[in-house]
């Protein structure tokens, strides 16, 4: 079989045509001189395309035939693949290194805005929760679909179109119509289909918010952002009922992976101008992701914000590491952009893909030992939809279900509540 008729099923092969010209040369030279099979070529695809996102070279730095006078044909074939592959696989193995690395999105930034009157409710569950993983139960109200913001792991991206964001125009009646038990406490979050906080009040969308909480005492209200986008919050009366909270990285994951937030002191000054005016605050460490001097950098973190901030002004601080489902992947390596978000070892979590349980001991034991026992005992600790055996090697405490779990943290909240 010649060369252009093994190449020939990945002519419109979505991934082989995201390679520039001299990737797919090369893998065509390499498919004729060492007559690779279609898995090969598959595989050879695939690699490329990871290691242009994650700005690691091409295969030809990696494709480097050994003099060896024993190896010939299929074994040289074979020797070479397993050599690539092993060299992918140690990429993705050792924490990754940002300090050469730019980053780059292929996003403008720029939204156009759509009203749209729906029918249906906007109230629904969290949508990474899963009974594999140990979850809060956390109800999420929809009330603006998609985010202004690029960051590169967030799974919001493969749910709608690329730059336009929803509100409805009908919010306020779907609120009133939302059906909730009076006799039961409720933990309903916004942060899982846009920013909270970053449209600010378009649309009036936190005045109707905060009325709503208002007339739900019953209701825990989080407003969840990664903005500074706080002016709403300082200037109007806002219900006693209502958490903000700020998901927190370090600098160099802010700067290289969460295009277009606020930086992190932007984020922890904001959340001390909001905590001033008596609003409980809250804090998620998700992701914590694994690179070269991720454990300064996040206790470092820490460090600041015991500093900042009284136990008794934070609700909760969470924590929770990188976790995917397959269309997330694919939207990822289907972008033009540079990332080394997916440069991690991936393992099954709940059949869902994340780091190696040993990793994970390692990023939340660093982070949660780095508070004080003060904190630790003032203020709802948890991680966020992880396995259950992490849990009480932890913390101390585990849950013997998703329900106790929820119930315990509520529980929490409203405890701050009545302070």
């Amino acid at each position: 079989m010649d060369k252009k008729d093994r190449m020939a099923p990945f002519r419109d092969n979505h991934t082989y045509k995201k390679l520039n010209g001299e990737e797919r040369k090369f893998i065509s030279r390499l498919s004729d001189d060492f007559l690779l099979t279609f898995q090969d070529i598959k595989i050879l695809i695939d690699l490329a395309r990871d290691l242009a996102i994650w700005d690691e070279g091409t295969l030809s730095d990696y494709w480097i035939v050994p003099e060896e006078p024993g190896l010939k044909g299929k074994q040289l074939k074979q020797h070479m693949m397993n050599r690539i592959k092993g060299a992918w696989e140690d990429l993705k193995k050792n924490p990754n290194d940002y300090s050469r690395f730019t980053g780059k999105t292929d996003s403008t930034g720029k939204t156009d805005f759509v009203t749209l009157e729906s029918e249906g409710t906007i109230l629904g569950a969290c949508p990474v929760a899963s009974e594999k993983t140990r979850c809060c139960n956390l109800k999420t109200l929809d009330v603006v679909l998609n985010c202004g913001f690029d960051c590169t792991y967030c799974s919001i991206q493969s749910f709608f179109d690329k730059d336009r964001v929803y509100f409805h125009s009908n919010l306020d009646e779907k609120l009133r119509s939302l059906d909730l038990d009076p006799s039961k406490k409720y933990h309903i979050g916004t942060g899982q289909s846009s920013d909270s906080l970053m449209w600010g009040n378009r649309e009036g969308l936190l005045d109707k918010l905060n009325r709503f909480a208002g007339e739900n005492s019953n209701v825990i209200l989080e407003l969840k952002t990664k903005s500074r986008n706080i002016s709403w919050l300082l200037e109007n009366d806002v219900s006693p009922n209502i958490f903000a909270t700020w998901s927190l990285n370090t600098p160099v994951i802010a700067e290289k992976e969460e295009h277009f937030t606020a930086s992190l002191n932007q984020r922890l000054e904001s959340a001390r101008k909001v905590a001033d005016r008596g609003i409980p605050v809250g804090f998620h460490f998700h992701p914590i992701v694994h690179y070269r001097g991720w454990a300064e950098d996040y206790t470092a973190i820490t460090a600041s914000i015991q500093e900042m901030f009284s136990p008794d002004e934070v609700a909760l601080i969470s924590l929770g590491t990188l976790t995917y489902i397959k269309p997330v992947i694919r939207k990822i390596r289907d972008r033009e952009m540079k990332s080394k978000i997916l440069e991690m070892p991936l393992v099954d979590a709940g059949g869902k893909l994340s780091y190696p349980l040993e990793i994970k001991r390692e990023l939340f034991s660093t982070l949660y030992d780095s508070f004080s026992s003060d904190w630790k005992s003032r203020v709802f600790f948890y991680l966020c939809m992880e396995d259950q055996s992490l849990w009480e090697p932890l913390f101390g405490r585990s849950y013997k279900d998703n329900e106790e779990f929820e119930r315990d943290m509520i529980e929490s909240y409203f405890k701050k509540v009545r302070r």
